[in-house]
């Protein structure tokens, strides 16, 4: 038996263990995002080292959700079934809750992208990476719904997890990429020739039996060694995005992926040192003046709707907000559906339309690389602001953008194999042409507007 099998037989056994993990989480979780929205608002002269808001701040979004990320397409969904502090709150109320059948339309596949999607829309106009109240609202919103979801439905299940979470989505894709996974071997499972350990609870409602790849498991390690058929094991990188063409085939990971991962968090992480931006508010702006309609100009929004803190001289108009509505749109829109054709061009060009998925799904690289540098922007500008120079950053954000690129277009280069050698070139250039889009996007926030 491997080590990494013995981990995952050893995750199983100190189930309790990590249980009191994911508690320890839920309590610093809970600190984090409640307290900070207490205080008064950090003043110029207030540092991470004392000051419990901007500790918090650099927390969450400058630690938690980066790394949180990374860990996706290092180790699985470890963070879901492990730390995660919303799951482990969604399946402690099922266990106390009403135990109601799933209904059909909560079972929608649609959610997660639908969720991701306004959640990254409404945190930019609250500025959710920049005050504690609208980390609470977000945050702590999403973890009372998926406390309510979980005394609603089934009993000692993470229905929230497995159908509506806003970031299940992202996880999953990112999964795909992991080195690691849980394993199991069908027809040894169903032959039932080792011990009979009791069944496991897969609190995400899993078919453990037909169970394949990373993207939909929570890495929990309650299943390992059942029935001899369910072990960690090592795999390559490539693997899942490589078989996507012989999986079961769900369109809403593309959507979620080039509308979702690569469109609309590029806007969300780049209008605010983008030019075309503030074109596009002073030329609005313009027209209304000249119409002699002045209320969009007004800051009069609450602080739960549009940013509002003029004691900090930061609050967002009403125009601010619909610019920022525009923009995120336009660029979920331009960017997302100008990948989207490429890859229906692709799938064209090789001669077989059920190609579109596959290759857009080689994408997952850049996508995943996107989120973590736009969010650890967050983390340098915090670092910055207590004086560390971090004169490195470019340099490691220009790697990890060519390492990405070329992870996706040989990703491509292999999933079109097999095509005659004209047709795999033609239908490369589409996903090599997919992916100069996405660096050049990045390229402008980092160095054409720097």
């Amino acid at each position: 038996m491997s080590w990494l099998a013995r981990l995952g037989d050893g995750m199983r056994r100190h189930a309790r263990l990590i249980r009191a993990l994911q508690w320890a989480v839920v309590v610093v979780y809970a600190l984090l995002l409640v307290v900070p929205a207490l205080l008064p608002l950090p003043d110029t002269q207030a540092h991470l080292v004392n000051n419990l808001t901007l500790l918090a701040q650099f927390m969450f979004w400058g630690v938690w959700w980066p790394f949180v990320l990374l860990s996706m397409v290092l180790f699985g969904r470890l963070w879901c079934g492990v730390l995660c502090p919303e799951g482990a709150l969604s399946e402690w109320a099922s266990q106390h809750g009403r135990g109601l059948g799933i209904p059909r339309w909560l079972r929608w596949g649609g959610w997660p992208t639908v969720g991701f999607c306004l959640t990254t829309l409404y945190g930019q106009l609250i500025s959710v990476y920049d005050y504690a109240q609208a980390a609470l609202l977000i945050l702590g919103g999403s973890t009372v719904a998926a406390v309510v979801v979980g005394l609603l439905f089934v009993r000692g299940k993470r229905v929230w997890c497995r159908y509506l979470c806003p970031v299940s989505g992202v996880f999953a894709l990112l999964a795909r990429l992991a080195p690691v996974r849980f394993a199991v071997d069908e027809q040894r499972w169903k032959a039932n020739t080792a011990p009979r350990l009791p069944l496991p609870n897969c609190a995400p409602l899993l078919d453990i039996r037909r169970l394949q790849g990373a993207s939909e498991c929570h890495a929990c390690g309650r299943c390992s060694g059942q029935r001899g058929a369910v072990q960690l094991i090592a795999r390559s990188c490539n693997e899942e995005i490589l078989q996507a063409r012989h999986q079961a085939a769900s369109v809403w990971d593309a959507r979620l992926l080039l509308f979702g991962v690569i469109g609309l968090a590029m806007g969300a992480f780049q209008w605010t040192v983008s030019p075309w931006f503030i074109a596009l508010k002073q030329h609005l702006a313009e027209w209304l003046v000249a119409h002699d309609w002045l209320w969009p100009l007004q800051d009069t929004a609450p602080w739960w709707l549009l940013t509002h803190y003029p004691q900090l001289n930061d609050s967002f108009s009403w125009l601010d907000g619909m610019c920022i509505v525009l923009y995120l749109g336009a660029s979920s829109l331009l960017l997302g559906g100008a990948c989207w054709a490429l890859m229906k061009f692709s799938a064209r060009v090789a001669g077989d339309r059920a190609l579109f998925r596959p290759l857009a799904l080689t994408l997952t690289p850049l996508g995943g690389a996107g989120l973590f540098l736009g969010l650890s922007a967050t983390t340098v500008k915090l670092l910055r602001y207590e004086g560390l120079v971090l004169a490195w950053v470019q340099t490691a954000r220009g790697a990890m953008l060519v390492a990405a690129v070329g992870w996706c277009v040989w990703l491509g280069w292999r999933q079109l194999s097999g095509l005659p050698r004209k047709a795999r070139m033609a239908a490369w250039m589409g996903v090599l042409t997919a992916a100069g889009l996405v660096a050049g996007a990045w390229w402008l926030q980092f160095w054409g507007w720097a």
